[in-house]
């Protein structure tokens, strides 16, 4: 699979790129600065030498070029950066890992936009693609690092069953992570707002806890 980040520069990018790249896809990290994504790619790909990793940087256009595109962005500017490479995304499956949080104290709040879920935001601006969500309870410290021992159960929604497939299949393809189907893509906005229990737990006891689902 060749796969292609947006807003792939950021903690949360950066390691699922890197773990894309370690179970052998071809990855490219897409950014408004080519220039840092390229320092990026060079960065995990220096750091991982006997990996060979297929990665390189380059703009949110090239990155939304691949087979399969993920939206990584800060959640503020997911809309924007997805609308203008509407023509690019058509017809390909479009993953969003984007959170809508507050930081208030020692606790993260989700905020909830009109359409309930920032996949819900992405796929109205994207109506010829087939958006799915998941990536979203995922300590990006331990995606990065390939010798935390990360295990974790990732949910996947969305309105399309082959968008659904495929994410689960990119998702068990990284081996320390198990894709579960979570269903419509109207379960997004409970996904999402998850996520914010899940760093206050981490703020709270200083770890990186990881979603894990027993009896299924």
């Amino acid at each position: 699979m060749k796969l292609g980040i947006i807003g792939g520069t950021g903690p949360a990018g950066r390691g699922l790129a890197l773990r894309s790249a370690a179970a052998g896809h071809e990855v490219v990290i897409g950014s408004r600065d080519a220039e840092r994504a390229s320092g990026i790619a060079q960065e995990l790909r220096t750091a991982h030498p006997s990996l060979n990793l297929a990665l390189q940087g380059g703009t949110n256009e090239e990155a939304a070029q691949c087979d399969v595109v993920v939206v990584a962005t800060p959640w503020e500017g997911a809309v924007s950066t997805v609308s203008a490479l509407r023509d690019a995304l058509a017809g390909k499956t479009v993953i969003s890992m984007v959170n809508a949080l507050l930081k208030e104290g020692r606790e993260m709040l989700p905020l909830y936009p009109p359409r309930g879920s920032m996949a819900g935001q992405i796929a109205a601006a994207l109506p010829h693609s087939h958006v799915a969500a998941a990536f979203h309870h995922l300590p990006a410290k331990d995606m990065e690092n390939l010798d935390s021992g990360l295990e974790a159960d990732v949910l996947v929604c969305g309105d399309h069953e082959g968008a659904r497939v495929e994410t689960i299949e990119l998702i068990n393809s990284l081996s320390v992570l198990r894709g579960i189907d979570a269903g419509s893509l109207a379960q997004a906005s409970s996904i999402e707002a998850f996520t914010a229990v899940c760093i206050t737990i981490n703020i709270r006891h200083r770890a990186h806890s990881t979603l894990k689902l027993a009896g299924i």
